[in-house]
């Protein structure tokens, strides 16, 4: 008996997705609750569970299609054979060694030529028995994504030595760059001598065409619908962030004791953003239809990085968390991420986006906006700059800082004092507790 596996509901108005990865291939037995395939929506990557234990039936729809919600993708078969009771799940390894043992312990009457047969059998066997362990110990190669496949032809790393940190162990392609500069898991050297063989003669030119996911889609679609419809518009400045990065150094160690979470950069950022859109509102605002929707909350889009792409999680209401409580959300968000764990409600809303390319070395950018906001802060690198302060030429550490936003809705004016607010708290801390 067949148990069919569909698509699940993927959230409020979702109403498809695509077929991102198939994490079971056909025959491969399946555990209820298991990953069997992972779907791509517009906003977030899910997984689609298996409903019941058994073995995976046939692939009905290919990598890349798209597919409707309740449609059935595959199917669960029993994991007993009808006839027979003979199991098609995994041979239980220690019922089989007891037969053998069992089978040991019977005179040997084979003849010379019988007996060769058996033992290629069993040499066979024990190759593929070799072979299945080494898949096994490898977590297979049908549960990598392709990122995480051609970083590993890429760098030469052997899978079966990189310890996975993503969902339910497997790999990321973080991982893989790590063991790679470790140089903990290269491959035999026998092996990338021969596979790069090919490329090597002649010094051939190749190429590769991978089709865009459905995430890769839908973020080209929104940010050129918002360089199409809104009217945007980068206003600069720079920060000294000497007083943020004495006082953190000065009460990390306090703060991490007592809350569970390092102190970063990112939670005086958001404070700061807060004090700018009090009195800065439309910055917090949106355009629907021929209106103006301002709000009396901060529901801060963070842009972190994912298996995937960049996503931007939210975190709720940060005009009245503390810097821990937003620390906290920031690091349980930047986690999911990793582990490819979003759901549609974290994507859902927002109200303002901070945006730190600095984590990547970026010194300067122009943002764009993430539609239906009106605004969104860069942050960028922090580096050792030459300064004029009092009329002296001073080194500070110094990070430019960049406001992207709708000229339909926030005037250049607006847009200008905001970024001198957030500028003059990071300057100067104490604002952020007085509400200055």
């Amino acid at each position: 008996m067949a148990t069919e596996v569909s698509v699940p509901t993927l959230g409020e108005s979702v109403t498809e997705a695509t077929i991102g990865e198939w994490l079971k291939q056909p025959g491969d037995p399946v555990k209820v609750d298991e990953p069997i395939a992972s779907l791509e929506t517009d906003k977030v990557a899910i997984e689609v569970p298996s409903p019941v234990s058994g073995v995976l039936g046939q692939h009905l729809v290919k990598v890349g299609d798209t597919v409707n919600v309740g449609a059935v993708i595959t199917t669960v078969e029993d994991a007993v054979a009808p006839a027979g009771n003979t199991e098609v799940t995994p041979r239980d390894d220690k019922a089989v060694e007891a037969k053998e043992q069992a089978a040991d312990a019977q005179p040997k009457t084979l003849d010379a030529a019988a007996a060769k047969t058996v033992s290629d059998a069993v040499e066979n066997s024990a190759k593929a028995d070799a072979a299945a362990t080494a898949d096994a110990q490898a977590g297979s190669d049908l549960t990598m994504s392709p990122a995480v496949r051609r970083a590993v032809l890429e760098y030469g790393i052997d899978p079966t030595k990189v310890k996975g940190t993503g969902k339910d162990g497997r790999l990321t392609k973080e991982d893989v760059v790590a063991a790679a500069k470790a140089g903990t898991a290269k491959q035999d050297a026998a092996a990338p001598a021969s596979a790069e063989a090919a490329p090597a003669a002649g010094n051939a030119r190749s190429e590769e065409r991978v089709k865009m996911t459905r995430l890769r889609q839908t973020v080209a679609k929104r940010l050129k619908e918002a360089q199409n419809t809104a009217a945007l518009l980068t206003t600069f400045n720079d920060v000294d962030m000497t007083e943020v990065m004495a006082a953190r150094e000065k009460y990390k160690e306090l703060f991490e004791k007592k809350h569970g979470v390092r102190l970063g950069f990112m939670s005086f950022f958001a404070k700061a953003a807060c004090l700018a859109l009090k009195d800065i509102p439309a910055a917090n605002a949106q355009i629907v239809g021929d209106e103006i929707v301002y709000h009396n909350y901060v529901d801060l889009s963070v842009a972190v990085s994912a298996p995937n792409g960049l996503v931007v999680p939210v975190v709720r209401n940060v005009e009245s968390m503390s810097f821990a409580d937003i620390e906290k959300a920031i690091g349980a968000y930047g986690k999911k991420a990793k582990e490819g764990a979003l759901t549609m409600d974290d994507m859902k809303g927002g109200t303002f986006t901070i945006s730190n390319g600095g984590v990547f070395g970026s010194l300067m950018s122009t943002p764009i906006i993430n539609p239906p906001q009106s605004a969104v802060l860069g942050l960028h690198r922090i580096e050792d700059r030459p300064v004029a302060i009092n009329g002296e030429v001073v080194i500070r550490p110094m990070m430019y800082l960049a406001l992207s936003y709708d000229h339909r809705l926030i005037d250049g004016r607006e847009a200008v004092t905001a970024l001198k607010i957030i500028k003059e708290a990071i300057e100067d801390p104490t604002r952020l507790l007085i509400d200055l």
